[in-house]
């Protein structure tokens, strides 16, 4: 039985949305957010939900809706298409990977190519790939493809969700799971007598930059918020939990603790996971959080923030993994935190 609404989940992470084109993922997510809130949406991409007063203090929730993704630089003589990054790329998992692109007139499925390892040269087979020797093939004829697919086309990896075990693997789980998890610890809410006005957001364009956030923490000018993203699973093969703090599956959801980070949020959801029994673990990072928090920290006068994150399996690649019990722990511990707030609370750092 699943602990978690997947045919939601799963319908965020079957869409293409790279950054600074994450219409479909938005309107999957305001669709399903208007079942039960009031929703709208900014001109730079966010999308909004909401619960609670619409005159009370804002706690404002994000969620990233944006993947990382390709757009076309150059369509050359024979209708090969080179390609620049959006977002952090590893190009050794582009290789032979299926590709959509979504072109003007209707999406297109490529594929990457690569030079074949007949037809290298023995120094050539040793190296790893590089961004700029890769090309997506549509096989078209290269008048088609030049008509067909301009210069600015983006492109995701196409890879879909499926379920192992209790595991989601998908692309796009970096952050698509945030944004369900925002909405869903909203839903999680809608009944409750709330003291304050709650709003979910599913941001665009975190994954280069958290433009995203800071516009929308700017319009709502919220008294505290919670970034929800991933972070890495720790048993995996070579991931040093001296440096990354033990978050395996299974273990709940993972609070940052750092200087950006506020200390009283963080005491505030320990205090109510371990009240309603809810996993968590912690994990430190000296600078940065690395996600939206850092940039609705900033925001106007400054916002205290909070990242609960999810541990993810091959983060940036087309087969991310999470564990399904990890999602819930995540989206219970942000509504215990709220149920649990006072009605003018302080979130003064004092050590």
């Amino acid at each position: 039985m699943s602990v978690i609404n997947r045919e939601f989940l799963f319908s965020l992470l079957e869409v293409a949305a790279p950054s600074g084109l994450e219409r479909r993922a938005a309107d999957v997510w305001l669709k399903e957010a208007a079942t039960f809130a009031r929703t709208s949406e900014d001109h730079y991409g966010n999308a909004y939900a909401e619960i609670g007063p619409e005159d009370a203090p804002v706690i404002a929730l994000m969620g990233h809706l944006d993947e990382i993704g390709l757009i076309v630089s150059h369509v050359d003589s024979e209708g090969f298409l080179a390609v620049l990054p959006v977002g952090g790329w590893d190009p050794q998992v582009l290789v032979g990977q299926r590709i959509r692109l979504l072109a003007p007139g209707g999406d297109v499925i490529g594929v990457i190519g690569k030079k074949a390892i007949h037809v290298m040269d023995a120094d050539e087979r040793t190296k790893a790939s590089k961004l700029e020797d890769l090309w997506i093939d549509v096989g078209l004829p290269k008048e088609e493809v030049q008509s067909l697919i301009p210069v600015g086309t983006y492109g995701v990896i196409e890879q879909g969700p499926i379920m192992v075990g209790t595991r989601v693997v998908s692309r796009a789980l970096d952050n698509r799971v945030g944004a369900f998890i925002v909405l869903e610890a909203l839903r999680a809410l809608k009944d409750q007598d709330l003291k304050y006005r709650v709003v979910a957001v599913g941001t665009s364009q975190e994954e280069i930059g958290c433009f995203g956030a800071q516009l929308g923490g700017y319009r709502l000018d919220p008294i505290a918020g919670v970034a929800v993203d991933v972070t890495h699973e720790t048993k995996q093969p070579g991931v040093s939990e001296k440096k990354y703090g033990v978050a395996p599956f299974g273990s709940g959801a993972n609070l940052t603790v750092g200087p950006m980070v506020s200390p009283v949020i963080t005491r505030q959801m320990t205090d109510a996971a371990r009240e309603a029994g809810i996993p968590f673990t912690l994990g430190a990072t000296g600078r940065y959080s690395g996600t939206d928090a850092d940039a609705l920290t900033l925001v106007r006068a400054g916002v205290p923030s909070a990242v609960v994150s999810i541990p993810n399996r091959y983060m940036h690649s087309p087969s991310e993994m999470v564990d399904e019990h990890d999602v819930k722990a995540c989206t219970d511990i942000i509504a215990a935190w709220i149920r649990a707030l006072p009605e003018t609370p302080d979130f003064t750092r004092r050590g």
